[in-house]
């Protein structure tokens, strides 16, 4: 049987939700194939211990389910999918125990010419992933630390894997992207489903680019659901080689991802924050448990044993800011914010309407360069360039 063959019957399994890598590994192995097990008499389903009611519920949802429609929908909507028996399958995953057995990927691949004037793939850098997670109530500490950590993590040739959630995670993408590298988010949801909406600009951003891939095992249309991101978040570790947490409270789900990086062999590492603030908990309740102390991307680099080669230089725009302020490198969209604020103070709900901004990346955007002193709020939520 071709792989191609089998491949059309991981993805049936994938639709069902009673049957996740633990039971289809049961399967596949008393079976021999995907295909084999899904047209396997009920029968011989009951005799592995799938159970009387989950075997007839599966023989039920089969018999009804339409693979080829599946199929062509993923192909309307150019979402790829491997299988874990696949050679692009992300080898580090693989290693999990507990590794999904099919994820659906999408995103824009990129391409080079070379010298013989051949287009070739720019596949993303699976060997030198690092996750970054953390608080959806990111402070302004929170926004600096992580843009500093990323955009240096980067600049060494490292992919940024997080989850899309408000906060830490979008800006971990985001600042890669900016920053010119690669980044990858692993969705709790289906790959076509954009959540929070407010992520909708970053979600394309990330699979137009040509430098980043959204990823799950969850089928297409699965809304988001509280029961489904720890699952969402031993992905995360398992595609990293080490995971760092930048901000958190005391019961952040970023603990998750940290526990799950833990017991699958990654290194963990925390940021430490002021012991003031409720989101210095989790990092330091990580730290206390054992995690690497992080000040900088060279403790993420050293403890990885990854020389800062593959160097991505960024190549912000340098302009000088008010009077006295030396040059400061900017991002094309805190360029535009600024152009935006040159000869007039705006309230943050006109920056968001002439920037075209969402509202959370412009208040990110704010916080950084309010910290750098190029900008202060005047007074309720409106902005002006310090004078």
């Amino acid at each position: 049987m071709s792989a191609q063959n089998d491949t059309r019957y991981f993805v049936g399994f994938s639709l069902f939700p009673g049957i996740g890598p633990v039971r289809f590994h049961l399967l596949y192995t008393y079976f021999g194939s995907a295909k084999a097990a899904w047209e396997a008499p009920l029968t011989e389903l009951k005799k592995i211990r799938l159970g009387d009611t989950r075997s007839e519920e599966f023989d039920a949802f089969r018999r009804k389910t339409n693979l080829d429609e599946y199929l062509s929908q993923l192909e309307k909507l150019h979402i790829s999918v491997l299988t874990i028996f696949d050679p692009k399958y992300p080898k580090l995953l693989k290693e999990i125990p507990d590794a999904p057995f099919l994820i659906y990927v999408r995103g824009k691949p990129a391409y080079v010419e070379t010298s013989a004037g051949k287009r070739e793939k720019v596949p993303i850098n699976l060997d030198r992933t690092v996750g970054v997670v953390g608080t959806r109530k990111i402070s302004h500490y929170g926004v600096e630390v992580t843009q500093r950590i990323v955009t240096d993590l980067v600049s060494a040739g490292c992919t940024i894997v997080s989850g899309m959630a408000y906060g830490v995670d979008a800006i971990a993408h985001k600042t890669a992207l900016d920053a010119g590298g690669q980044t990858i988010a692993v969705l709790g949801c289906g790959v076509d489903v954009i959540a929070p909406p407010t992520n909708t600009k970053l979600y394309w951003e990330i699979v137009e680019s040509g430098r980043g891939a959204v990823l799950s095992e969850m089928p297409l249309g699965m809304r988001p659901d509280k029961g489904l991101f720890p699952a969402r978040n031993r992905i995360i570790s398992g595609l990293s080689r080490g995971v760092v947490v930048t901000e958190g409270a005391q019961d952040s789900g970023a603990l998750i991802t940290a526990r799950n990086a833990a017991e699958q062999g990654r290194e963990v590492f925390a940021v430490p924050g002021p012991i003031t603030s409720q989101m210095s908990k989790a990092p330091a309740k990580l730290i206390k448990s054992g995690a690497k102390l992080v000040e900088s991307a060279t403790d993420i680099l050293d403890e990885l044993n990854l020389s800062p080669h593959h160097h991505i230089s960024p190549r912000p725009r340098e302009i000088v800011v008010g009077m006295g302020t030396k040059g400061v490198s900017l991002t094309k969209h805190e360029q535009q914010i600024i152009d935006l604020l040159h000869n007039d103070r705006l309230h943050v709900d006109d920056i968001v309407r002439l920037s075209g901004l969402t509202a959370g990346e412009v208040a990110s955007i704010l916080t950084v360069l309010e910290i750098r002193g190029i900008m202060k709020d005047y007074g309720e939520k409106v902005y002006g360039l310090c004078n």
